[in-house]
C-alpha cells in the first residue's frame, strides 16, 4: 500500500487551485502555516495543503527505503488520495529538494515549483553540517523527560541555539513516562544522507516544457557556496539562451530575499509573501 503522509489544509474548501507546501528537515507542515494562511487571503483561489513529510510531524511509520524518491512517491500517493492535481509545489530546504525530485519523477504533473533556499546538488554530510549536528545533539538528550524545558536546556548545553532548541521541542510528545521525541531519528538520518547524495541540478538545467521553477535564495544563506551560486547564475543564462522549440520551454527564475538567512520565511516573511502572492501560477 502506498504511504499517504499526514496533512492539513489552509484556505477555503471551494478554492479551485491546490498548492502543496513542504517543510525542511526536522520540521513539520505547521512550520509554513503562517505563510499559507496569508497567501490564501491574498490568493483566495488557492487552497494549501501543509504536508508532514515521512517521519516528520504526524507522518510516522513510513516503510523503507527512506529516500527523496520515497518522499516524492508519498506526495504522488497523497495527490491521488486528494483527487486533485496541484498547480504549485513549494518546499523549503529538504522540502525544496523533495519538490525537485517530484518534478523529475512526475514530469508535467505540476505547473510551478518554488524552491525555497534549497541547494539542488550533492553535498558532503560533514559533522559541521547544521542538520547533522542537530540530529546528533537530539540523540544525546535524555528522554523521557519531566518537561520540555529540561530537553531545551540539554540542547543548549550541547551548543544548539535557544531558538532552534525551542523549535525542536515542539516535536516532543507527552507520554505517561514523560516527554519523548515523536520522530524516528534513524529514519531521518537516512533521509538526510540521501538528500546530500542526490544531484538534482539536471531538473533545473533542462526544465520540462511548460514548467516554471522559482529558485528563491536568501541573501545571507549559508546553504549556497559561491561556486553553487555561480553555477546557478550560469545555468540561468543557458536556459534563457536556449533556442525555442515547438513546445514552450520550461522556465527558471532566481529571486533573492534580502535581509534573510536560511529561514527566509521567518527572517523576511513580508518580502516572501509579496513575492509568492504576485507570482503564483
Amino acid at each position: 500500500m502506498p504511504f499517504v503522509p499526514a496533512h492539513t489544509f489552509v484556505g477555503e474548501p471551494t478554492a479551485t487551485k491546490l498548492g502543496l507546501l513542504l517543510h525542511g528537515a526536522l520540521g513539520s507542515g505547521s512550520n509554513l502555516r503562517s505563510l499559507a494562511t496569508k497567501l490564501s487571503k491574498l490568493r483566495p483561489e488557492y487552497r494549501f495543503c501543509l504536508v508532514d513529510l515521512r517521519h516528520h510531524g504526524e507522518s510516522q511509520g513510513a516503510p523503507p527505503p527512506n529516500t527523496l524518491q520515497a518522499c516524492a512517491n508519498d506526495l504522488s500517493a497523497l495527490v491521488t488520495a486528494l483527487g486533485q492535481e496541484p498547480q504549485v509545489i513549494a518546499g523549503h530546504s529538504f522540502g525544496g529538494k523533495t519538490a525537485l525530485m517530484f518534478a523529475q519523477l512526475f514530469p508535467g504533473r505540476v505547473r510551478q515549483f518554488w524552491i525555497l533556499d534549497s541547494n539542488p546538488g550533492r553535498q558532503e554530510p560533514t559533522a559541521e553540517n547544521e542538520v547533522i549536528r542537530v540530529i546528533q545533539s537530539v540523540r544525546q538528550t535524555t528522554t523521557p523527560a519531566a518537561d520540555r524545558a529540561h530537553v531545551v536546556a540539554e540542547l543548549g548545553a550541547l551548543g544548539i541555539s535557544t531558538g532552534t532548541a525551542n523549535w525542536l521541542a515542539t516535536n516532543l510528545q507527552r507520554q505517561p513516562s514523560g516527554f519523548v521525541w515523536r520522530f524516528n531519528l534513524d529514519a531521518i538520518y537516512e533521509l538526510m544522507l540521501d538528500y546530500f547524495r542526490v544531484d538534482l541540478w539536471p531538473v533545473l538545467e533542462d526544465p520540462e516544457a511548460g514548467s516554471d521553477f522559482r529558485v528563491v535564495v536568501a541573501e545571507h544563506s549559508d546553504r549556497w557556496a559561491p561556486e553553487n551560486r555561480a553555477r546557478l547564475e550560469a545555468m540561468l543564462e543557458i536556459v534563457r539562451l536556449r533556442e525555442p522549440t515547438v513546445r514552450e520551454n520550461g522556465t527558471v527564475s532566481l529571486h533573492i530575499v534580502p535581509n534573510a538567512g536560511h529561514w527566509l520565511h521567518v527572517d523576511n516573511p513580508t518580502f516572501l509573501l509579496e513575492l509568492m502572492s504576485q507570482n503564483l501560477y
